[in-house]
């Protein structure tokens, strides 16, 4: 059965407050903020995030071009180090791995990320580089589902997945809508990597169980891109914290049915946050079972919603902890996608 050997995280190194964000954003408006904007900023549960360039950058007209050069200087550069710090948390070297998945959403390349990193990392030349698109916030819970199935063929395979995402590319403070107020309040930069290994593995190691995922019908509003003009422009129409108490808590209840498991029975979860109104609905949701999810709030309140990377970021703080219950792990994402997964911290009975 495959194993979790470990996880890594990077971030860029432009930090950035809440309060600066307002600054920045009157700057850009060149006049005072209404109130509505500040309230939004006030409730995201966030204190500072980490952007891929200066706040001034975002000021700027945006291009295709540039967006896409910042991608590859600055997310090949995090790509990079999550890596390499995962592999050495795995006692692992490049040329043991058989497979890298890279899950991203706020950008692309052809070659992808991984088929670059081939060669300057020292992988074998016959490593899979297997790049995935579209999965957004929901994509390292999918991105796990993956590597555990990939790690398990054959007669077992070491799998790098690599989860990257610089939402702060899809800025645009030319408009003030609701869609791109709440973007600006809410998403920051980020890459996390983790190593999972179908070879030998110590007894207690980390392993995965069932993982589970939903598409809702008629929810393609809810979150994802459009192609627009200089870059990718946000779609973002409904109420994700209505969605949770509606519709992706009794899809939950089902998949803990299934897996003979009561919300009694875990650790507290790895969710991915959204927001801070998301992270009150999963809380009201695990309650009173689960007395609240503060690892998912200080990922927020540290980081922001960094997209896919944000629950793996979690999940390594919670495996910090040595925790002795199963973690259910959580994320929504564009579709609109439920993805969840079982990890026990201490191996499979």
């Amino acid at each position: 059965m495959p194993v979790l050997k470990s996880i890594a995280t990077a971030v860029p190194d432009h930090r950035i407050t809440q309060a600066e964000v307002l600054a920045v954003l009157a700057k850009a408006r060149g006049s005072a903020l209404p109130a509505r904007l500040e309230q939004i900023l006030g409730n995201s549960g966030i204190d500072r995030r980490y952007l891929a360039c200066e706040a001034d950058y975002y000021l700027e007209p945006r291009s295709w071009t540039g967006r896409a050069a910042i991608y590859d200087q600055v997310g090949t550069r995090l790509a990079h180090k999550a890596a390499g710090d995962a592999l050495d948390k795995a006692a692992l070297l490049p040329p043991d791995i058989d497979a890298i998945i890279m899950i991203s959403t706020t950008g692309t390349m052809t070659p992808s990320i991984p088929s670059r990193m081939i060669e300057p990392m020292g992988f074998d030349p016959s490593t899979q580089a297997i790049p995935v698109f579209g999965y957004g916030c929901a994509g390292s819970v999918l991105g796990l589902r993956l590597a555990n199935d990939l790690a398990a063929a054959g007669e077992g395979q070491n799998v790098l997945m690599i989860s990257l995402e610089l939402c702060s590319l899809s800025y645009d403070y030319s408009q003030f809508d609701k869609k791109n107020m709440i973007a600006t309040a809410l998403f920051a930069d980020g890459c996390a990597a983790a190593v999972v290994s179908g070879k030998a593995a110590p007894a207690g190691a980390p392993s995965f169980g069932a993982f589970e995922q939903k598409t809702w019908p008629d929810t393609r509003d809810m979150m994802g891109w459009d192609i627009g003009t200089t870059g990718f422009d946000l779609v973002l129409a409904r109420d994700i914290p209505s969605f949770v108490t509606k519709d992706f808590a009794p899809f939950c209840d089902g998949f803990l049915e299934t897996q003979g498991l009561e919300k009694s029975d875990l650790a507290e979860p790895a969710c991915h946050p959204g927001g801070g109104r998301v992270v009150e609905a999963l809380e009201a949701y695990f309650a009173p079972e689960i007395a609240g999810i503060p690892a998912t709030r200080e990922i927020l309140r540290q980081h922001g919603n960094m997209s896919s990377p944000t629950v793996l970021f979690v999940l390594e703080k919670l495996l910090a902890q040595k925790p002795d219950k199963p973690i259910l792990l959580t994320a929504l994402g564009p579709g609109f996608t439920a993805a969840v997964g079982i990890l026990d911290p201490q191996g499979a009975a």
